[in-house]
């Protein structure tokens, strides 16, 4: 990347990449290793230049879309605890686990290349969404509204099982009510009233 990751990039260029990486997203699940970078470019508003500069090969903005879906899930887990109660925002959280996972699944193509082209994109990803898992269900079981007998590793094994079955267009009604199916099973007596 042409980028210096050890230097913060000017909040102009934060947002240009923040829009590339959105629509390189977008254009490789939909295309899949046929989309064009001038596409990716006009989707995020931005010059051909500006793409290249930062991600000068199709694998290295395949990986780094990657690995800021993981970043994105995994980053919105303070702001949900400080915004719903816990078992909230775990639901909430797992509606986002079947966004990430209906990206990636798109981009299923596009991550064999990066792969094939030696660079492991998965490398960190389980264990940086397994910490999130295990923060969320932390908070759920300090507020007393989760069974203490299911871990987080439980609980990644049965999302993943999920993703796998509904993540995807079309089978988000069917991902939406296995979500609740699980964690209806895993939550605690309900208050008065539900």
């Amino acid at each position: 990347m042409a980028a210096d990751a050890g230097r913060p990039l000017r909040a102009d260029a934060q947002r240009n990449r923040d829009k590339i990486l959105a629509a390189a997203v977008r254009v490789f699940t939909e295309q899949g290793l046929e989309a064009h970078f001038d596409r990716i470019a006009k989707e995020a508003g931005v010059g051909t230049g500006t793409l290249y500069r930062n991600f000068p090969t199709k694998e290295a903005l395949i990986e780094a879309a990657y690995r800021n879906e993981v970043a994105r899930l995994c980053d919105s887990v303070p702001t949900l605890l400080e915004s719903l109660p816990p078992y909230e925002a775990l639901r909430a959280w797992t509606r986002r686990f079947i966004d990430y996972a209906t990206a990636k699944m798109g981009m299923a193509d596009a991550m064999r290349a990066v792969l094939a082209a030696g660079t492991d994109p998965y490398t960190d990803s389980r264990r940086m969404i397994q910490d999130a898992l295990t923060s969320l269900m932390g908070a759920c079981t300090a507020a007393g509204v989760i069974r203490t007998d299911i871990s987080s590793s439980d609980m990644f094994a049965a999302l993943a099982g999920i993703a796998l079955t509904s993540a995807g267009p079309g089978r988000r009604d069917q991902a939406e009510r296995l979500l609740d199916l699980n964690l209806d099973g895993l939550r605690l007596g309900r208050p008065q009233g539900e």
